[in-house]
């Protein structure tokens, strides 16, 4: 099985930053379904570790991710599958996002290059999100005839507002930029291209400098304030994605992304 997520600890002030490393090599760093699986993994493997105050989640050079990836052939099998083995297979996108937002310690992500559909649905799971100013991230599910799942549509809406919200994800040929995602709220930094990384490794140090016990506990005040809603509002996307997946501008989406033209849909 290929190893695509590494993980480094014992960085930064008293050895309080980790760093893991989502990197496939291929410069596109789609999120396979094994590749959902060590990322859930890698953020579970934080749970009992109490030398860890910040961890930094970086992509590739080129990517920070593609989003789901639509030419794996076990992401493909789904097609066959009956509508519970499908609603069980697509609990692999939430349970990697709650595993993210879950953790006792602060995460930021670190953004290259494009961050495309479920790398967006990551991404906003973080606490924090440094983008370098030449990187750009669209949310392209809309588009494939999909609903955008695992619960990043409250994730989103927390972020952004209602407004903005719906234009990002509505809109799904919209590039949006560095710059706008900053004044749209959805990063919290913009870097010089090629150094999102160091600048979210300054700030991680500038968290793991502070009480690691009463930044623990503030975010998880925060996070229960401000999420208290999200299963209630959220609840049946993953559903909604499954009804969606079975639809015939779905299959029309997809196929029009695999062969580059434009789609033709006809709302059912």
């Amino acid at each position: 099985m290929a190893e695509f997520v590494k993980i480094e600890k014992g960085l930064g002030p008293d050895g309080r930053i980790a760093v893991v490393r989502f990197d496939r090599g291929d410069g596109i760093n789609a999120l396979s379904p094994e590749a959902l699986r060590q990322l859930t993994d890698a953020a579970r493997s934080f749970e009992d570790d109490g030398e860890t105050s910040v961890v930094v989640l970086a992509g590739g050079a080129k990517s920070f991710s593609a989003g789901f990836d639509l030419k794996d052939p076990e992401g493909r099998s789904r097609k066959s599958m009956d509508l519970g083995a499908l609603r069980r297979h697509l609990k692999l996108g939430p349970r990697l996002t709650r595993a993210w937002q879950e953790m006792e310690q602060i995460t930021i992500g670190a953004i290259e290059g494009f961050c495309v559909g479920g790398g967006v649905a990551l991404a906003v799971a973080l606490d924090f999100r440094v983008m370098a100013s030449d990187a750009h991230m669209r949310v392209p599910e809309i588009g494939l005839g999909m609903n955008m799942s695992w619960q990043s549509v409250p994730r989103m809406l927390h972020l952004m507002g209602p407004a903005r919200t719906k234009q990002a994800v509505i809109l799904a040929d919209q590039r949006i930029s560095a710059a706008d995602a900053y004044e749209w709220r959805l990063v919290e930094e913009v870097a010089e291209p090629g150094k999102a990384f160091d600048a979210a490794m300054a700030l991680a140090a500038k968290v793991a400098a502070q009480p690691p016990l009463s930044v623990a506990m503030t975010k998880l005040t925060v996070n229960r304030l401000a999420h208290a809603l999200d299963d209630l509002a959220s609840h049946m996307d993953l559903d909604q994605f499954a009804l969606a997946s079975m639809s015939e501008d779905h299959k029309e989406g997809v196929e029009a992304f695999l062969g580059r033209r434009k789609p033709r849909f006809k709302g059912r």
